[in-house]
């Protein structure tokens, strides 16, 4: 049967102060009053039926993300904490193997705007059926690059295997701004943005995490083997915060793209996607006024301003901006925000300093 996992456990903090702790980026309205998290579930309509829809985040977070998308009990898999996605990934398919032995499983994130969503539901069922008919196969999709990005890694294509699924060469990590340059001028034949979306059989994935990383499967099994008994929630405390903390990239897909054993895939995605990750990319999503000026919410003036983000959690609040050039300016309640846009990347460190300085109840 078809599984999807929904990994939801990002903690947001390059859009901070509207993303905290207790109310993170893919459960705020970001997206025409929407939540991500509602149009990544959506999104898998007619794919994976919705009681195989699961959702893998925080414990913490159990409550609100189950009453929103109304899911059973079994749909959520909460981690005690955050051990990075494979083993995020593993604990979903060591449970889901578990149930289920021939599940195959999806992995979507919680924070992309992609469109048009017909599109995105036919590549992602032939990802599905790429998986389904090669059980060696880890299935992954690339975006046609349309910048020279240095904050996705890149996927190296290598011949084409079955209809436009490619061989993936090679995991490139995040480039410098030259070698990116390369790689957009190289085109989308040879270089994709690594999306973070998979299909795979769950058994493939935990015998990759078994001959790659033999510490963390040994966890894994250990998980799997008390999963549905009395002591789920004791063993998984226990065990999931011994994990090696290592990205599926680094632990799994690296290593496989020279294995013989298996085979990675890539399944080009030529459509519009937005990674919601920081406060830059929120403004391609909003409307904009004459002068570049991207209206996030709020009541906003601005005079004499260009190229302008202003944003407020209260729809009341006004934002009045003079002669302003190139700022994020985002109000809440108990926090503002006024950065330079070229300065967005570097939002976490202030999120730091304002854990330090000033406690953690503004994070």
């Amino acid at each position: 049967m078809r599984y999807a996992i929904i990994l939801a456990g990002g903690s947001g903090t390059r859009l901070w102060p509207w993303s905290r702790a207790a109310l993170p980026k893919q459960l705020l309205p970001l997206a025409a009053g929407q939540t991500l998290l509602q149009l990544a579930y959506d999104r898998l309509q007619d794919v994976v039926p919705a009681r195989h829809r699961c959702v893998c985040a925080g414990e913490a977070h159990r409550g609100v993300i189950s009453q929103s998308l109304a899911l059973a009990d079994e749909q959520y898999l909460g981690e005690p904490m955050g051990r990075d996605t494979v083993n995020a990934l593993g604990f979903c398919a060591a449970v889901i193997h578990k149930r289920d032995p021939g599940a195959v499983m999806g992995v979507c994130t919680s924070d992309h705007i992609i469109e048009p969503v017909e599109q995105f539901r036919a590549l992602f069922e032939q990802g599905f059926a790429l998986a389904e008919q090669h059980p060696e196969a880890l299935v992954t999709f690339g975006i046609t690059p349309t910048a020279a990005s240095t904050a996705y890694g890149y996927l190296q294509l290598g011949p084409t295997v079955s209809g436009t699924a490619r061989r993936v060469e090679r995991f490139r990590e995040k480039p410098d701004a030259p070698t990116a340059e390369q790689f957009l001028a190289a085109g989308a034949e040879t270089y994709l943005w690594n999306s973070g979306m998979f299909v795979w059989r769950a058994a493939t994935l935990l015998d990759c995490i078994r001959r790659y990383e033999p510490e963390i499967h040994a966890g894994l099994m250990r998980i799997a083997d008390a999963w549905g008994g009395p002591d789920e929630r004791k063993v998984l405390a226990e065990v999931y915060p011994g994990l090696k903390k290592i990205s599926v990239d680094f632990a799994v897909m690296e290593p496989a793209s020279r294995d013989p054993q298996v085979r990675v895939l890539a399944v080009p995605m030529p459509l519009k996607w937005v990674d919601v990750g920081s406060w830059n990319a929120f403004a391609e999503t909003c409307p904009h006024d004459e002068q570049g000026n991207a209206l996030g919410g709020g009541r906003p003036l601005l005079l004499r301003s260009s190229r302008t983000l202003v944003a407020s959690s209260d729809p009341d609040h006004l934002i009045a901006a003079l002669g302003c050039e190139d700022l994020i300016i985002i109000h809440t309640p108990d926090a503002t925000l006024v950065c330079r846009a070229d300065q967005a990347e570097r939002i976490k460190e202030l999120h730091k300093r304002v854990g330090e300085q000033f406690g953690p109840e503004l994070l």
